[in-house]
């Protein structure tokens, strides 16, 4: 598999975060412990940590502080996901059921506030004020992110430079956390902190493309389009840029199919094929790889080794992933 190949040069230091993360998230509370439990079990690929270890391994080593790094992501990140499930209504996360199915809304947003201060003692008890300020600002973006694509969608009139501040800040801002956060916990100085901040960001900007496409398939039969983005009346970017091209009557007919039909597959099927056949797909690819080209030439500041490979291959998975 890929990503394990990616992992090579941290799968030690990946190892022991395990047992780290799951000690930082046990409660004496059995209810509590009981959910977070649950959540652990059902982790996905664990990118985030692997931006983090890789990123410290490229600015000088892995220390204590990040693992601390690590958790402390990982912790606010859960938070925020379990959060979201309640605010989008959401039965499932990763093809199991969330924590707001099982346990309801209340329990869940109480988990999520738990999770959240479990984050903000660990960064506090261990003085690692550095790092509590990265992530909070990433925690205080992606909110600002996400209200903002709310308002937004109301009136469906995103224009592209919006819809790059929302998933700069809704999904960018968190991983470009993860790569500051690896960069100061390996005692890197603030150039080089910023340096990979931004490096992070414009993997995340590009990975949120990734994922829009996806909602038009793969392009070559293996995935097929969902429509999910435009059921949620979310406007992406091969969307924008197909009502950008689109003659004022069309542009009608597709704000009104999205606002008034999105719940009807014959009609939402028909603004995939127009937004494909108005050259939305092949937009948003070539925009999505001129961020990774960025991100690969930002990388090429650093000495080249197994951490710098890693993390270039991780950019391009990032854009090439099939799910």
């Amino acid at each position: 598999m890929v990503v394990d190949q990616i992992k090579a040069p941290v799968q030690k230091e990946m190892d022991e975060f395990e047992h780290k993360f799951r000690e930082s998230m046990k409660s004496s509370v059995p209810l509590l412990d009981k959910i977070t439990h649950y959540i652990v079990k059902r982790k996905g690929k664990q990118m985030r940590p692997l931006f983090v270890f890789l990123s410290a391994k490229l600015c000088g080593g892995v220390t204590e502080s990040t693992y601390l790094a690590a958790s402390l992501i990982e912790l606010l990140h859960t938070a925020t996901l379990v959060h979201d499930d309640v605010v989008d209504d959401s039965n499932e996360r990763r093809g199991f059921f969330s924590v707001n199915a099982l346990w309801k809304n209340k329990i869940a947003v109480l988990v999520g506030d738990y999770l959240l201060s479990r984050g903000l003692l660990l960064s506090v008890d261990n003085n690692e004020y550095r790092l509590l300020q990265i992530v909070s600002n990433a925690v205080r973006e992606m909110s600002e992110g996400e209200l903002l694509q709310i308002e937004k969608a109301r009136r469906l009139d995103i224009s592209e430079e919006v819809y790059f501040e929302i998933i700069r800040s809704k999904t960018a801002s968190l991983i470009a956390s993860c790569c500051a956060c690896g960069a100061a916990s390996a005692n890197a100085g603030e150039e080089t902190i910023k340096k990979m901040h931004r490096f992070g960001e414009i993997v995340g900007i590009a990975f949120q493309i990734k994922d829009d496409l996806f909602d038009y398939g793969t392009g070559n039969g293996i995935r097929k389009p969902t429509g999910i983005d435009i059921k949620e009346k979310k406007m992406t970017l091969p969307l924008i840029y197909a009502l950008n091209k689109a003659s004022g009557t069309e542009k009608r007919a597709i704000v009104n199919t999205i606002k008034n039909h999105s719940t009807n597959p014959g009609k939402v099927t028909e603004v995939i094929d127009y937004v494909i056949k108005s050259g939305g797909i092949e937009y948003a690819t070539q925009k999505m790889n001129e961020y990774k080209q960025t991100a690969l030439k930002i990388i090429t500041d650093f000495e080249k080794n197994e951490s710098r490979n890693s993390l270039e291959q991780l950019v391009i998975y990032t854009t090439e992933r099939k799910k």
